[in-house]
Order: structure tokens, then sequence, then C-alpha cells
């Protein structure tokens, strides 16, 4: 699943922060080309200073705050990453890239239920949301999965069983 946002959804959180909070000065957008730099560069410690000091002045930075849940996630802290994210689902529902990141989150944990519903809430946020939607697709598939496997297991499975699990299981491995 794509835990990164694209150049594209950034912009939208920047719009957002705009919007809501009435200005953007230049040290904003320096903070986040120097953060977003050094995560390119997988210089994750200096990101994660740059982005603290940034969010000391600005605590209620929501791009900040995803691009420090991205950056944790970097780190291999993911219970801080899944924490910051959830923590930004509650202080702006309307967003949805947080809600597809922790997605993200659930599903490498294995926590399709709680993928799915992130997922969904994303969508319904932006419907047009290209990333949440696909990341859906992917969790659909995993269900399907599961759903599969347990149906082999039942006490009489069907015929047509071991042809479908065998094209998804194709499908799946397909995938980028």
């Amino acid at each position: 699943m794509t835990i990164f946002i694209s150049p594209v959804q950034w912009w939208h959180a920047v719009l957002f922060c705009v919007l809501t909070l009435g200005w953007q000065t230049a040290a904003h957008a320096d903070a986040y080309t120097d953060v977003q730099r050094k995560v390119r560069n997988l210089q994750w410690s200096q990101a994660q200073q740059a982005a603290q000091t940034h969010l000391q002045a600005h605590p209620n930075d929501p791009q900040m705050r995803l691009l420090l849940s991205q950056i944790q996630a970097g780190l291999g802290d993911a219970t801080s990453a899944q924490a910051t994210l959830q923590q930004l689902t509650q202080d702006y529902p309307e967003l949805p890239e947080p809600h597809n990141n922790l997605a993200a989150s659930y599903a490498a944990q294995g926590r399709l239920d709680m993928a799915l519903l992130s997922l969904k809430t994303a969508v319904a946020a932006r419907p047009d949301y290209t990333v949440a939607l696909e990341n859906l697709g992917d969790v659909y598939l995993l269900l399907a999965q599961q759903a599969y496997g347990k149906a082999a297991t039942s006490p009489a499975p069907s015929h047509k069983l071991g042809d479908k699990r065998q094209q998804l299981e194709a499908l799946i491995k397909s995938a980028p």
C-alpha cells in the first residue's frame, strides 16, 4: 500500500492550510522544502528534528504532522507514526491523506477491517482520491484472499474455489 502522498496531494494539504490558517509564510514553505528534501535523502533523524522544530512553533500544522508520521515510519517507529496519524484523523477528519496513510499502517499489521474503514473515510472525504481508491482495491483483494482461504478449509469447498484462488494469487503477485 502507498503511504506517501503525491505532490498533488501535498498541494491539496498546503491549500487546506492556506484556507484554514489564513496565511502561508515563506518560513513555512522553507520548512516543508527542507523536511521533504531530508526525507528524499533518507536523512530521517535530521528530518525529524526539522519537523519537530517547526511543530514547536506551529503545533497544529496538519501538513507537517503528516510529514512527521512519514518520518516516524521511516525511522521504524510504526507505533508513533500510527499515533500521529490517528490524532490527525481526529483533528482534521476532512483530510483524506491521514486516513489513507493510517489504512496503510493497519494493512501492514494485517488489520484489514480497520484499513477498510480508514480507506472508506478517505474516499468519502475526497471521492476522486486515486491513491485511496487504489488502496481500497488492494484491501478488497486481500479480504478476498482471506475469504477464499477460509472457504478452502470448510467441510465442502466449491469445485471452482481452486481456480478462483489461483487467479487471485496471480493478480496479487503481478501487482507492483
